[in-house]
């Protein structure tokens, strides 16, 4: 299970009571380009007019992450190390696909009239722990994205998938998913009323709909369930940020990026269990293509097949003539 995340909470002091504080995180297929970041700032515009406080996790774009790793290999390729190197250059180079999003954003944000900057990792901070590649966050303070909230109604974009080393002052990735980690932990740390995941599915189905036309979406599933499921297979959501959302109560939703900004689906609510008034005896099915059955007999010419005949034919007489 996640570690107990320490979190910097603190209350709004100058906004009224009715105003709502929201983090949306987007995926890499949802910002694969320009055109998909002016989609996203459209999803956070209405969000920002409805009156909630906005704080906005993005990945870097679509395959993006992948050409970083594939530029280490080659860099690192033919060095007196080999193929082995440095995970701390590896974070270095690796995080700032996010770090390009966050900034674009922020501007096609800005264009769009709203007060926005972005975030890295490092600077709200969000710290971990010295596990380069695969860190788990420790600590985030979240007391300066409230500040922008408070004094000019700031829009927080924050580049996901990353923190700081605290003993070292290293960039630290979190391992693939790790933008969905962010933003559970942000939401928590800024006392958010919700958290919406978006990605390239409008919610959380009884199975993959690619595979089973006629899955159904689910309105709202347990944690523990989407737990469950996540580490089963299912793809929907990064199976620590689950835990964290579980272990801070965090409501989540799984929403869809590509539904029109100004008419969305509602996606998938995941919450405690006594939110669901009516729970179904089987809420869903995962699974995993990259598994395989293979039965064992053992062959008529192996050594116990030999034993087995030995034993069930009759044993030769003698006969005398």
């Amino acid at each position: 299970m996640e570690a107990p995340l320490r979190v910097a909470q603190a209350r709004s002091r100058f906004l009224p009571e009715t105003m709502s504080r929201l983090v949306m995180k987007f995926g890499g297929t949802s910002v694969a380009n320009i055109e998909r970041i002016r989609n996203v700032a459209r999803h956070v515009r209405r969000e920002f007019d409805a009156g909630s406080d906005v704080a906005v996790v993005v990945s870097a774009m679509s395959g993006k992450t992948n050409e970083l790793v594939s530029w280490v290999k080659e860099a690192a390729r033919g060095t007196r190390n080999g193929p082995v190197y440095d995970q701390r250059e590896y974070d270095t180079v690796v995080a700032s696909g996010e770090q390009v999003t966050s900034g674009l954003l922020a501007l096609v944000l800005q264009n769009e009239g709203l007060a926005a900057r972005s975030w890295q990792g490092w600077q709200l901070p969000v710290t971990t722990d010295g596990a380069h590649g695969a860190a788990r966050i420790a600590a985030i303070d979240g007391s300066a994205i409230i500040r922008g909230f408070e004094e000019r109604r700031e829009i927080a974009v924050v580049s996901g998938f990353q923190g700081v080393e605290p003993e070292t002052g290293r960039i630290a990735t979190l391992g693939r998913g790790g933008s969905d980690t962010s933003a559970v932990a942000l939401a928590a740390a800024i006392r958010a009323d919700r958290c919406d995941i978006y990605t390239d599915v409008d919610g959380v189905y009884t199975t993959d709909p690619r595979v089973v036309p006629k899955a159904k979406r689910l309105e709202r599933i347990a944690f523990e369930e989407m737990l469950e499921m996540a580490s089963l297979g299912a793809k929907v959501l990064q199976v620590r940020s689950v835990e964290l959302a579980m272990n801070h109560k965090v409501k989540t939703y799984v929403r869809s990026s590509f539904d029109d900004p100004a008419n969305p689906k509602p996606g998938t609510l995941i919450c405690d269990e006594e939110d669901i008034v009516e729970q179904e005896m089987v809420t869903g099915i995962a699974f995993s293509k990259d598994e395989a059955q293979i039965p064992c007999a053992a062959s008529p010419t192996s050594p116990a097949s030999r034993r087995r005949s030995s034993r069930r034919s009759p044993r030769p007489t003698s006969m005398s003539t």
